[in-house]
């Protein structure tokens, strides 16, 4: 058994952390010294669906004040492992915060949330007693020796969970034992730039080359029912980031399917299609369902990105509050032309040949067709164009008709 003392209301373990969560919703981690390397104050909360026998549930809740930090935290070890914040509450749930660093910068480089479907407090009438494991990369970053500072909430999207942190300070890596009086204030509470200093006039985003059309692919999402969500579709990728170098440039690349893993998840009223791949490490596609008119549609889009000559070490936007691609439940929606989909103003998606249904399938085969609004267009473009040539003749073939009757009429019989 590892030795145990006791210092300044916290638990030792030789070679362990010392854990401490106190009263002000302040999480720390304590090494064996004593000494403080993350700190933590934050109100975070959770927003979830889950199955009951009766139908699907959405739940919210918040981080109980009893929430307390896990003996599983750790500072880390040089070279070998990476700091971590574990904070457990209720019967078996757990949210962790795993840290990294470079020469500069650190973050919370992988968000962990772990729930107990058999907690009935905050799962009531839970079809399932499983435990359930969600993770995601996120935005949470600063300088080495500042404090992560977040007034604004910050809603990390994670699967059919959404965890919304507010009013948030945070430091890993720390060197004076408590939270540094400088920070990096996340890009949420930067509502508008600060002023430049003297120098060259910013430039408008350089835009990189198109590529060709990318390719399309039949995308499948299954569940314990059967399929959930039949996809062809060919994805192109804008995404507008700023270089090391300081500028600005725009980048468009496909989507490639063969090489490009494929997952997702089926819920009742929420169907999740995730794609990875070596520079894209999350691309997510959730399609949602309006009960009271029996459609689905498009509803949020995720990327985490990769970039190797970007200022951050990814890039990352999410947007769950979209309504395209709809169409009625049991139906499929079908669209040749190209949209595309603003998830954010740095980043869009655009989409090519799409024919997607969710949700509702007889024989794993797409339902009957709603037509895009663009290709309806397309349509009433060659009629328009023919009516308007048939019209045209029309018009001649009377003038026609009418002239050669008043040449007959200049002419009387004797």
């Amino acid at each position: 058994m590892p030795k145990k003392w006791r210092r300044e209301g916290c638990i030792f373990r030789a070679g362990e952390s010392c854990l401490m969560h106190g009263a002000s919703s302040v999480f720390v981690v304590k090494n064996d010294n004593g000494t403080a390397c993350i700190m933590a104050d934050f109100s975070a909360a959770f927003l979830m669906t889950y199955d009951t026998k009766s139908g699907s549930k959405n739940v919210t809740f918040d981080l109980p004040n009893k929430a307390e930090v896990l003996n599983n935290s750790t500072c880390g070890k040089e070279n070998t492992s990476d700091p971590s914040l574990m904070i457990a509450f209720g019967k078996g749930h757990t949210l962790t915060l795993n840290f990294s660093r470079d020469a500069t910068r650190y973050s919370v480089k992988l968000l962990s949330f772990v729930y107990n479907l058999g907690d009935t407090d905050f799962f009531p009438n839970a079809s399932s007693k499983d435990i359930k494991t969600v993770k995601s990369v996120t935005d949470i970053k600063a300088d080495i020796d500042k404090k992560y500072r977040c007034i604004s909430s910050n809603p990390i999207h994670v699967n059919n969970v959404i965890i919304t942190f507010r009013d948030t300070t945070i430091q890993a890596y720390l060197s004076n034992n408590n939270f540094s009086k400088e920070e990096t204030r996340c890009k949420q509470d930067v509502t508008s730039p600060t002023t430049a200093p003297p120098g060259p006039k910013p430039t408008t985003p350089s835009p990189s080359p198109v590529p060709q059309s990318p390719s399309v692919y039949k995308y499948n999402v299954s569940g314990t029912n059967g399929t959930c969500l039949l996809a062809n579709m060919g994805l192109q990728l804008n995404i507008t980031y700023e270089k090391k170098d300081g500028k600005t440039v725009t980048r468009v690349f496909n989507i490639n399917p063969n090489k490009t893993t494929i997952s997702g998840s089926c819920n009742s009223h929420l169907v999740t299609l995730e794609l990875h791949s070596e520079d894209v490490t999350l691309l997510a596609f959730r399609f949602g369902m309006n009960v009271s008119s029996s459609r689905f549609f498009l509803q949020g889009i995720q990327l985490n990105a990769t970039l190797p000559d970007t200022v951050g070490p990814t890039f990352e936007a999410a947007n769950d509050s979209l309504r395209a691609l709809q169409a009625s439940i049991g139906n499929s929606y079908k669209c040749n032309a190209e949209e595309k989909v603003q998830v954010t103003k740095a980043f869009s998606v655009n989409i090519f040949k799409v024919w997607v249904q969710a949700f509702k399938f007889e024989g794993d085969k797409f339902g009957s067709v709603e037509e895009c609004q663009l290709d309806e267009n397309n349509m009433l473009i060659p009629i328009a164009v023919g009516g308007a040539l048939a019209g045209l003749v029309l018009i001649v073939l009377i003038a026609y008709l009418i002239g050669r009757k008043r040449s007959h009429a200049g002419y009387q019989t004797i």
